[in-house]
């Protein structure tokens, strides 16, 4: 019997793609440690490593790139509109020099999230392509109008040919797929214990004024760390390393700790909308203080996500960046559901994976 190979192709933007598909990627290698998982992204290889604890195959190559940002809530649509033709220009050249990787490598399955030439792949190697993801990119810039939509027509296009899709909650309607399974929320797990956490980290606030401020692997500069003057009995945890050093910060500079592992010893996280935090902190039951993203589409439904299932506080920009943070003092509003989200979408796309690999197999 022959290895199972999986491809996994991720867009190129932030370390939210990557956090939540190498989650997957761990899972799949618990659940069948004989499956060779080839990670195809530029994040850094140290974030996947904090995810999958086995082997895998790192291949930095971008086929995408999302939007040009240059921290997490500004974006420069002018050099994304620039890159996206360039990719189109050359999207020729790109799926051919893949295929011949994919090819030597006798890859079984592309699972990807979400760039769009990943169908494009798989069809000329002749294998299936499955993608999964909350949003598609043809949705983001088909919101920007003018020049953008012609290019989500053509994403879109690539996206109807993929012959599977993971729809993860907190979703737009993805209307380019054709066959569509809805699975519950993904992310990481916490792997240390809350006492080693508090102990190491010297975390001596109780829980409800310990707060986990996390922007995503594109940070934030302008945080306004001096409203943190006016919590001195509070304690604050952040992965940005140019934060000032202040008495109640707690600078996270280890590279095997995670966003997720300090999330059970928080009161609350405070964050930008984004799938991956706002998905793990729902599954642990971690309130959320977000600021809304205007011109970003995909936010809204991420910010719709958390108000139907979790704890939340929904707060302007000028509050958060003007303010003095008066809404730590609030208590969050409960969700609006009274019913749970489901919470298992790792385990059933990695089952998925696994049986298409042994189904292959006994061909």
């Amino acid at each position: 019997m022959e290895r199972p190979i999986l491809y996994l192709a991720i867009t190129n933007h932030g370390f939210g793609h990557a956090t939540r598909t190498a989650s997957i990627a761990a899972t799949i290698q618990k659940l069948c440690p004989e499956v060779l998982l080839i990670l195809v992204s530029t994040a850094p290889r140290w974030l996947l490593e904090c995810y999958i604890e086995g082997d895998f195959i790192y291949r930095p190559r971008a086929f995408d790139l999302g939007v040009v940002q240059t921290d997490s809530l500004t974006m420069d649509k002018g050099a994304t509109l620039e890159k996206l033709l360039y990719i189109k220009k050359h999207q020729n050249s790109l799926i051919a020099s893949e295929v011949n990787f994919i090819r030597q490598n006798r890859v079984n399955l592309i699972l990807a999230d979400i760039p769009f030439l990943a169908p494009g792949f798989a069809k000329a190697a002749n294998i299936p392509c499955w993608m999964m993801s909350n949003f598609g990119w043809d949705f983001i810039y088909r919101d920007w109008g003018g020049e953008f939509t012609a290019v989500a027509d053509w994403i879109s296009d690539w996206y109807s040919k993929c012959d599977r899709l993971f729809r993860l909650p907190f979703h737009e309607p993805m209307p380019a797929f054709n066959n569509i399974t809805n699975v519950g929320l993904t992310g990481g797990s916490p792997r240390h214990s809350p006492d080693d956490l508090r102990s190491i980290w010297r975390i001596t606030a109780p829980v409800e004024k310990t707060i986990l401020l996390t922007f995503g692997g594109l940070g934030l500069q302008q945080i306004p760390y001096d409203n943190l003057q006016q919590f001195q009995d509070w304690q604050f945890l952040v992965f940005d390393q140019s934060a000032p050093d202040l008495p109640n910060l707690v600078k996270i500079n280890d590279h095997k700790y995670r966003p997720v592992d300090f999330m059970p010893i928080c009161g609350r996280v405070v964050s930008k909308p984004g799938y991956s935090t706002f998905s793990e902190a729902t599954i642990l039951g971690v309130p959320i203080v977000t600021i809304p993203r205007e011109d970003f589409a995909e936010a809204t439904f991420i910010v719709e996500g958390i108000t139907d299932y979790n704890q939340h506080q929904i707060i302007t920009a000028s509050e958060f960046f003007q303010g003095t943070w008066n809404f730590l003092h609030e208590l969050p509003q409960l969700a609006k559901q009274s019913q749970p989200i489901a919470k298992d979408g790792n385990e059933t796309i990695a089952q998925a994976v696994i049986n298409y690999c042994h189904t292959k197999d006994s061909r």
